[in-house]
């Protein structure tokens, strides 16, 4: 049916452009996390901000990827939401809306692909058929 077959490549799209733009936000969060001098990064939660560095470029990147190729597509939304509310609504909570609008476009995004799947052109559709 043609109508899935287009549903699927809208999700491909809107999985490998999100994923691939929240990596663009996560690698060059690993320097932070390995370079000199101590780490600054905000702590929400009180687990330091080493620890906390660390979440958000597992979110970032290892999620990122795993969103892109379509592998616990569902569950590796769940770290790419709640980093993105982190950065909306502690990061820059007194930033203007502008500061605001990428990570709650992220948090849509990562919503829509928590509800739907991430369709048939994805690892999680192959290993379903096996």
């Amino acid at each position: 049916m043609k109508t899935n077959l287009w549903n699927d490549l809208a999700l491909l799209v809107i999985r490998l452009g999100a994923g691939g733009m929240m990596l663009t936000h996560g690698i060059p969060k690993i320097g932070r996390l390995f370079g000199e001098g101590p780490v600054k990064f905000a702590d929400p939660f009180g687990l330091g901000p080493e620890v906390s560095l660390g979440l958000a470029i597992f979110a970032e990147v290892i999620c990122a990827i795993l969103v892109m190729v379509g592998f616990k597509t569902r569950l590796a939304t769940i770290p790419l939401i709640f980093t993105m509310l982190t950065a909306a609504f502690y990061a820059h909570w007194n930033d203007p809306f502008g500061r605001k609008e990428l990570p709650l476009l992220y948090i849509c995004v990562f919503i829509g692909i928590l509800a739907f799947g991430a369709g048939k052109y994805a690892v999680d559709h192959f290993m379903k058929k096996r």
